[in-house]
Formats: C-alpha cells, structure tokens, sequence
C-alpha cells in the first residue's frame, strides 16, 4: 500500500478554496519549486515571480488535479518546470530582429589587437628564457597559475623570504627586459 501523499491532499483543500491548505501547501512546497525555477531560469527575481505565478495557477486549477495519476509534488513540479520553459521561450528574439542581433558588436578582439597581442607574448616569452629556469617557473607559478608564495618555497626548497626574493628579482628582470 502506497504511503498517503500530504501535498495531495493540500492540493485538494487548494481545490475546495480552503485557503489554510494555499499556505499550508505554499510552505511545504515553495522551496522547491523555487530549486526548480532557479536552475531554470538563472535568475533569482525571475524565478521568485515565476513561483508566485506558479501557486496562482495552482490555486485557479487544483480541481484540475487527479491523485490517481501521480504524487501531488510531480504535479506541482511539471506546473513549475512548463512555467519556466514559457519564460525562456518568451526571452527568445522575436522575428524580424535578426538585424538588430547583427548589429551587436562583436566581444572579440579584431584582427588589428590579435597581432599586437602575439607580439607581446611572444616578447614576454622571450624575456622570460633571460632568466634562471626555476626562477622563471616560480614566477609563471605566482602570476600567472595564483601559487603562494608559500607553496612556491615548498616547492623549490627554498626559505619563503628567499621565494619572495627570487620573484621580485624575477619581476625586476622581465620589466627591464620589456622595456628595452
């Protein structure tokens, strides 16, 4: 025998227009549905309305529900899961707007800043083979992979005030170098 579905029978109360039942049904089911919204539409504002017209269309449809065809919380779900996917249809562009969506600029770089941007690394990496191998690699570690300093000296077996030494100078030797 199948345990006895509470929100199922908060849904039929819904039906009956009790009104204890609404915020019964609303606090034990908000939560989720609010989950169900959320990931959906990603948008905290956008899924606390769609939620608030999700219980709205609950409470003007609950006579609609049969508690032989499913567990009350499924119900609820699929009501939320349709909302959200109406939401996101209606963000879509409409017709017609293809030339608007055109003229949006384009985020990446143009072909001018691609090449000064190679050139650039390629002087940092040439800058960077003008120091001690390890020094180098400690460097690359500090600023450009976000390694400690700490885990840097651990990793070379060096003293922290020696890692702290060895990227200053490192640093120094990269900026005399660029500016050259």
């Amino acid at each position: 025998m199948a345990e006895p579905d509470p929100i199922s029978g908060l849904i039929a109360g819904c039906a009956r227009a009790d009104r204890a039942a609404f915020r019964e049904l609303y606090s034990a089911s908000s939560a989720k549905l609010f989950g169900v919204c959320l990931r959906m539409l990603k948008d905290r504002g956008e899924a606390e309305e769609a939620v608030q017209e999700v219980f709205t269309r609950v409470w003007l449809n609950a006579r609609r529900y049969d508690a032989a065809k499913g567990r009350g919380m499924t119900w609820l779900i699929a009501i939320a899961r349709n909302h959200a996917i109406d939401r996101l249809r209606a963000r879509a562009v409409p017709e017609g707007d293809e030339e608007a969506v055109a003229a949006l600029p384009d985020p990446a770089p143009g072909p001018e800043a691609r090449s000064v941007a190679k050139g650039e690394a390629r002087r940092i990496a040439e800058c960077f083979e003008l120091l001690d191998p390890a020094r180098a690699e400690a460097v690359r570690g500090a600023y450009l992979d976000g390694m400690s300093y700490d885990a840097l000296a651990h990793r070379y077996e060096v003293p922290l005030n020696t890692m702290r030494s060895w990227l200053r100078r490192g640093l120094q030797k990269l900026k005399e170098c660029l500016e050259a």
